[in-house]
């Protein structure tokens, strides 16, 4: 089965060129080892410690040694067989014999004189391994080389797992499948199990779509106008380059192709480089292409936010498109996320509003939007549109007076009445934590934004977190040139948004992830401590950061210690590298130092021909120490970071959401 797919068809100016035709069988027999990770598994040759010691050895030297070992051995063994058949004769054993090798005990004795030296000068020349370097292969090349014909070609049954569903796989065998189709089937298949009436639908959408079956409600079954990067969605995998060969990598990374992936990406990464490093290119859209093919095979959902000009995909890939200052998007965002507990929405927003200058005033802020929110939301039955918001929080009299009057026929007076006084003794207030969040509300209470968040009747249909839960595709574009700082709330609230409702799924089957394209004002203390917590729930996040004197300097060290995945990019400023350098560690290195001294040695004798020597040609007499020890030296220095880094290339640490680590690799991004 071949499928020319959507994928030979690239429009964009950094995809590689038409690849061949996908053909199944060849895709999903592939070998795939086990590997560490960050490490590409199709087609990867796991690293061999023997014969890497072995390759170390050049050619040249090798053979020489051999044939050098092998020439002694031969002139040795005349010599042996002449001393053998010499003694034979002497004792009169073999007076009458024309040759040696026609006496048995002259043959036995040649015997093992041979292999002695087999053993000897084949250990010293190393024969085993010039055998095994240049021999076999040849060996091995002659034997095999024989004409494949079509019936020698293994047959393998891509669709053995789907057998038990009846006759309905039959249908597969001669569709064109690609990969998304094979993964999302056989993910459909497993969420199936033992229930019978599960099994039935699966076969009877089978027989009746064939490859199109439990597509998802897109109905794509691939993204539209090609990928960038190579994905392996067997093993979920995306490549982003190649491990370079250099010292500082590992051996079992040297050359091998750099990949992310959902155990890897589940403890969230953090990448830092100036602009134009290509963290967008060749970090953040690689991952979102390789999360919404995820999410068509059924088995993620992605949030991709960044500017509205960045290149994170075209719409095509996403079900929802929000962009907030755009009258043409269709859909708009809901500020409280979809939350069940008014209390825990109206804390989320008002951490969204407050910049970081302002985060001491956070609790009253807090306090200050639940006494709003939550009568709010029991007098009208649902949460309050940015303007009402911003007017009861200004203390706007009509608007309190019609809460009020709403709460007591809804017979829930009492139940907020506290709530209420509190936050009419407030107003008017110098330190009034309403009217500031008012102030910060009127940044979102915009005519190019209202449509988006206004709440009412001529609002667009609004996208919760809460559907976190559905294998959705969601592309945020900010409005960073019109409105920044509202920009900048959004970027607060969706973070924030995120890993709330990431941590509370109920069913996390699927992987959720959200790629920040510019994190530097989403990050705050209580960004920090929900990125701790997706470790276990299936969930992580990509933040991309120009530089981390962005950050508050308190929230430097903890947002390092919240991600397991560590990305410097070519540019970095030292002072960022020093962070990296520190977060990364140390190892031990041998380091060799020689010395020179005058050499004072001997006697009258050789002191006078050393004088002489110096006369003569200039130079005094030395002698050469060599001191061999192990020091402690960091893995990258942060000069190395901040000026050794070539360009297209970055150095990555990775952890996996089981504890595995891999030190830090230097991968060509470009490969």
């Amino acid at each position: 089965m071949e499928l020319n797919d959507a994928r030979t068809q690239h429009t964009h100016p950094h995809l590689p060129p038409p690849r061949a035709p996908f053909h199944l069988p060849t895709w999903a027999s592939a070998p795939r080892p086990e590997a560490a990770p960050g490490i590409y598994r199709q087609h990867h040759t796991p690293h061999d410690p023997k014969a890497a010691e072995q390759a170390k050895t050049p050619a040249g030297p090798l053979l020489l040694r051999a044939a050098l070992n092998l020439l002694v051995a031969f002139f040795l063994y005349r010599y042996v067989v002449e001393a053998e058949v010499f003694l034979i004769q002497a004792v009169g054993l073999g007076t009458q014999l024309t040759s040696a090798l026609a006496n048995p005990i002259a043959l036995l004795l040649g015997v093992v004189a041979a292999v002695l030296e087999i053993w000897v000068f084949g250990r010293m020349g190393r024969w085993r391994e010039v055998g095994r370097r240049f021999l076999l292969p040849v060996l091995s090349h002659t034997v095999t080389e024989v004409p494949t014909t079509p019936e020698a070609v293994p047959v393998v049954d891509v669709w053995a797992e789907l057998r038990p569903a009846g006759e309905a796989v039959r249908r597969l065998d001669g569709e064109p499948v690609g990969d998304v189709d094979y993964v999302r089937l056989h993910q459909a298949w497993r969420t199936v199990g033992t229930d019978p009436v599960a099994w039935q639908e699966f076969a009877q959408q089978l027989a009746a779509r064939g490859a199109a079956a439990c597509a998802h409600p897109s109905e794509q079954r691939d993204l539209p106008g090609g990928r960038a990067a190579r994905h392996d969605l067997l093993v979920r995998q995306v490549r982003l380059g190649t491990a370079q060969d250099v010292p500082k990598n590992p051996v079992t990374h040297r050359n091998a192709g750099f990949a992310l992936d959902p155990r890897v990406l589940g403890t969230s990464l953090l990448a830092v480089g100036p602009a134009g490093t290509g963290k967008t290119a060749s970090l953040a859209r690689p991952v979102a292409e390789a999360l919404c093919l995820q999410a068509l095979a059924g088995a993620a959902c992605a949030v991709v936010v960044g500017a509205a000009d960045a290149d994170l995909g075209p719409d095509d890939w996403y079900d929802v498109v929000i962009a907030p200052g755009d009258p043409a998007a269709p859909y708009g965002l809901d500020l409280y996320g979809a939350v069940p507990h008014s209390d825990e929405a109206a804390a989320r927003l008002a951490d969204a509003l407050l910049p970081d200058e302002l985060a001491p005033r956070a609790e009253s802020a807090r306090a200050a939007m639940q006494q709003v929110v939550g009568p709010y939301r029991a007098a009208y039955g649902g949460y309050p549109g940015v303007r009402a918001l911003r007017a009861l929080l200004a203390g706007d009299e009509e608007g309190w007076a019609e809460l009020g009057e709403r709460l007591r026929k809804s017979g829930r007076w009492a139940e907020f009445e506290a709530d209420l006084q509190q936050r009419e003794r407030a107003h008017g207030r110098a330190d009034d934590p309403g009217a500031l969040l008012a102030d910060r509300l009127a940044l979102l209470d915009r005519p190019a934004l209202a449509a988006g968040f206004s709440g009412g009747p001529d609002a667009k249909p609004a996208f919760a977190m809460r559907a976190l839960e559905h294998p959705l595709r969601v592309r945020v574009k900010l409005p960073e040139r019109s409105h920044p700082e509202a920009a900048r709330i959004l970027s607060r609230l969706l973070l924030g948004q995120f890993t709330q409702a990431a941590a509370d799924r109920r069913d996390r089957e699927l992987f959720a992830g959200l790629v920040l394209d510019d994190a530097t004002a989403a990050v705050d203390a209580q960004a920090v401590r929900g990125v701790q917590r997706l470790r276990g729930a299936n969930a992580g996040v990509v933040l991309l950061l120009r530089t981390l004197s962005d950050l508050p300097e308190a929230l430097r060290a903890p947002l390092f210690g919240a991600v397991g995945n560590r990305m410097a990019f070519p540019g970095i400023a030292p002072w960022d590298g020093r962070l990296f350098s520190e977060a990364w560690g140390t190892h031990l290195v041998r380091e060799t130092a020689v010395t020179h001294v005058p050499d004072t040695s001997g006697g009258t004798v050789r002191r006078a021909g050393r004088l002489v020597r110096k006369a003569l040609s200039g130079t005094t007499a030395q002698t050469e120490s060599v001191t061999t020890r192990d020091v402690e030296r960091h893995r990258w220095s942060p000069s190395d970071l901040a000026h050794a880094l070539p360009s297209g290339h970055a150095v990555i640490s990775l952890t996996s959401v089981t504890g595995e680590q891999v030190p830090p690799l230097l991968v060509d991004l470009r490969h």
